[in-house]
């Protein structure tokens, strides 16, 4: 099976993906997901003048000249919490002792932060500097005005969208679904957890693809351990299929007699088997089944996780509406010289990334097997490490950075 080109591989994916639709979501729970329409305030942000310190208000003509050796004396006429609504105005020779977020009483035009002031008796106040109109004033409008859009559609709502969000009012937002993935493993070697037998180990993959299918903002379907039978794999996809908005599988979609899961989608007759020119992850299993995207990804435990992030994760992105899909990608220095032979693939070799003397460096966190899967947690990035005699130390390296 000749070798096929990264980014044609990776085209071909994105291309092939259906797009969630557009539900609409509490906006508590729209966090990581995609505004699939524009969002418009009706009234200003803030609502109303308001100060932006504790302090006195004032009208700043009564303030001309103040300074420490030469206070302005000012009658306090009121205190004016945040939540009320003053009721007093502000007169000639006046202050109002008032605190941040509370609404411009009538007359003042400027507020003297209270570092700035003393208190002469219960009912007046020592200016110690003088003030401007507009100082430490909120207009209203002056962080958003009526009519105006908030925010376009494609916008990914993080914690900040969030908050701006609620201050128009915006409790239900029109949204990209969340992607709902299920995640399967197979192998009569695999165990969950406790005592091996011989022949046996644990299953990382499951886990580790379900947090990283959680991590790109999906909602997970556990879809357990699969033994190797052809009949018990083609039933949890059958499930799988009916519950789920994509599928990722981990093992046996290779070209040996005990690939149970090849075996089990060529059933469905609608998946790719591919020979992607890189290492590790070289095989991979993609098609839509019914609808549903459907990964067949290496058993090797670093192989399952860098074609997650090469094919799996910007699919999943894509399908809820992310116009960018893949990870930011960064020039490093090669820390040391980075080896390799002529093979006619892409080596993503696990590095970690520093800042050093103005730019990234990169360096390999330990061995690079397709089982060692200690040098993947260690690591921050993937350099791609171009077909050839590899990379000489200092020589520039392309690096995904895992951010």
């Amino acid at each position: 099976m000749p070798l096929v080109p990264l980014e044609e591989t990776r085209d071909a994916i994105l291309a092939a993906v259906p797009r969630l639709p557009v539900v609409t979501v509490p906006l508590a729970d729209a966090v990581g997901l995609v505004l699939a329409a524009d969002i418009v305030t009706a009234e200003p942000v803030p609502p109303f003048a308001n100060t932006a310190m504790d302090g006195y208000a004032v009208r700043a003509a009564d303030t001309t000249g103040a300074s420490t050796g030469a206070p302005v004396r000012l009658a306090v006429v009121d205190d004016l919490a945040a939540g009320r609504a003053p009721e007093i105005p502000v007169g000639s020779g006046e202050a109002i002792r008032i605190m941040t977020g509370a609404p411009m009483p009538v007359g003042a035009d400027a507020v003297v932060m209270v570092e700035r002031t003393a208190r002469d008796g219960d009912d007046a106040v020592l200016i110690q500097a003088a003030a401007t109109a507009g100082d430490n004033v909120r207009l209203p409008g002056g962080d958003l005005e009526a009519g105006q859009t908030v925010f376009r559609a494609g916008t990914v709502i993080g914690p900040a969208h969030v908050g701006v969000l609620a201050s128009v009012d915006a409790a239900e937002v029109p949204v990209h679904r969340r992607v709902r993935v299920g995640v399967l493993s197979t192998g009569d070697e695999l165990v969950e957890r406790g005592p091996l037998g011989a022949g046996q180990i644990r299953d990382s993959n499951r886990p580790m693809l379900r947090a990283l299918a959680a991590a790109a903002g999906a909602e997970v379907v556990d879809l357990g351990l699969a033994r190797d039978d052809e009949a018990v794999i083609v039933a949890t996809l059958e499930d799988a299929f009916a519950r789920c908005d994509a599928v990722l599988t981990s093992g046996g979609v290779s070209v040996g007699e005990y690939d149970y899961v090849k075996a089990a989608l060529d059933r469905f007759g609608v998946l790719e088997w591919r020979q992607v020119a890189i290492k590790p992850a070289k095989p991979l299993a993609f098609g839509v089944v019914r609808g549903v995207p459907v990964f067949g990804l290496p058993g090797n435990p670093v192989s399952s996780l860098v074609s997650f992030e090469l094919f799996a994760r910007p699919a999943l992105l894509a399908m809820m509406g992310y116009a960018e899909c893949r990870r930011p990608e960064v020039v490093a220095r090669a820390g040391h010289a980075f080896t390799r032979r002529t093979d006619g693939k892409v080596h993503l070799d696990r590095v970690r990334v520093t800042w050093t003397d103005g730019g990234y460096v990169a360096e390999r966190t330990g061995r690079q097997e397709s089982n060692v899967l200690s040098a993947t947690a260690a690591a921050d990035g993937l350099a791609l490490v171009p077909d050839g005699d590899g990379t000489a130390e200092g020589d520039p390296l392309t690096v995904m950075l895992f951010v």
